[in-house]
């Protein structure tokens, strides 16, 4: 897979470099303040925003875009997606029966869906074809695919027949070697694949603190890495200016993730009261995907999803929201993640209503998607806002989202890095 990517970027041209635009606004939104202004153009030069000003006559050699009948903000972050994956079917073994260069152009489909949905940056936390993301992120990079601004993880760092494994299709040490690139058992195995990842090109690492709601063999309540080995994950990604990531569901799982200094907590379905302070304290973020537990249980049911995975999702979708409800009482940072790939690529935004009706405020989940998810990145001055310097990342939608997020779920216009898309 490393050499697919190494085709890719040779193969691919140097994306052209974009001419200035001058994008009049309806209504352009402050996702930091929520306020809301009208009679101001955006000036791109390149990839950035060169200026914000009250409209006029369009700076010599830049192209006046129209989005004076829509609400413009920032372009939408996921932090929790699988674009690079043959996503999720009622056939456990699809993973194994999708080739990497299938899987890789399924992960391009996924992509350009995923972009045209306003999502112009995802964090695509693991795919079971072992860096199939970075390979899916360096042809987007180069131009070869259009897709959003990816951050990757390459694969699960993972117990043997933990929930990163493929598991109950052939016997897990008889899977090729690209599906087992993050199997470790020990703090030194910890060590050695998260060396490996980074050599590999990826982003970040993903720990497999618990077990999994879609994963045969698995319960979500139980730890699986151990502190020490997520420890030592840990300390090979700072050794990288980089940091890991946990998918964790139950609480002690979670509580562990925490104190080997993970950066944020994927799903923390079964989080406790404790847990919850926790991750306040530590300035540790949680990604709660409490959309899709509804599109699990009912698409599902219906295509005939292993009962194992359903019986899960029935037992951590209602008590994930009440926890996401208490989180945000609480005040414990909250970001946007929605897994994608668990249900179809596109229609990441649907979460948005989910996160308003389980406690926060439009403007909130807005923040969930845009800065905040930028500051998980690390990348707040570039990423999640609207400001001279900033990539101009931008979507534009008909309505107001303050006053009703699902506009959101259909997005008029985009554009990334200074380039129209849509």
């Amino acid at each position: 897979m490393r050499a697919l990517a190494v085709a890719c970027a040779l193969l691919a041209a140097t994306p052209a470099a974009a001419g200035p635009l001058y994008i009049e606004a309806g209504q352009l939104l402050d996702v930091e303040t929520g306020a809301l202004a009208s009679g101001l153009c955006i000036l791109t030069e390149g990839e950035r925003i060169a200026r914000i000003e009250p409209c006029g006559t369009a700076p010599e050699g830049a192209e006046r875009v129209d989005w004076s009948a829509f609400t413009v903000l920032p372009g939408l972050i996921d932090l929790h997606t699988h674009l690079a994956d043959a996503g999720q079917d009622a056939d456990v073994a699809l993973p194994l029966k999708t080739s990497p260069a299938a899987t890789a152009l399924i992960g391009a489909r996924n992509a350009h869906v995923t972009l045209e949905a306003g999502f112009t940056t995802v964090r695509d936390v693991g795919t079971y074809r072992g860096l199939t993301d970075v390979a899916l992120r360096d042809a987007i990079n180069a131009g070869h695919v259009p897709g959003p601004r990816m951050f990757v993880a390459g694969a699960y760092l993972t117990h043997p027949g933990g929930g990163g494994e493929l598991n109950g299709v052939v016997p897990n040490d008889q899977l090729p070697a690209d599906m087992r690139l993050g199997v470790l058992a020990s703090a030194d195995g910890a060590r050695d694949r998260a060396e490996f990842l980074f050599a590999g090109g990826v982003d970040f690492l993903k720990l497999m603190a618990t077990g999994a709601v879609l994963a045969i063999g698995t319960e979500p309540g139980e730890p699986e890495l151990t502190e020490e080995e997520m420890r030592a994950a840990v300390a090979v990604a700072r050794t990288h200016g980089s940091y890991a990531t946990a998918h964790a569901h139950g609480a002690e799982g979670i509580k562990s993730a925490i104190r080997a200094g993970v950066r944020s907590i994927e799903h923390a379905s079964l989080i406790d009261e404790q847990g919850l302070l926790m991750a306040r304290a530590a300035g540790v973020w949680l990604v709660m995907d409490v959309f899709n537990g509804d599109y699990i249980d009912e698409v599902g049911t219906a295509e005939g999803w292993p009962e194992e995975y359903l019986r899960k999702n029935r037992e951590t979708t209602q008590v994930q929201r009440d926890n996401f409800r208490r989180a945000v009482e609480l005040g414990v940072p909250l970001a946007f993640g929605s897994d994608s790939g668990v249900y179809p690529h596109g229609i990441n935004a649907r979460q948005f209503a989910y996160m308003v009706a389980n406690g926060m405020t439009p403007l909130q989940a807005i923040r969930a998607a845009t800065l905040d998810a930028a500051t998980v990145l690390g990348r707040e001055d570039e990423l999640g806002s609207l400001k001279p310097g900033t990539f101009a990342d931008l979507i534009a939608v008909a309505g107001n989202p303050l006053s009703d997020v699902s506009h959101l779920e259909t997005v008029a216009h985009v554009i990334k890095g200074g380039q129209k898309v849509k």
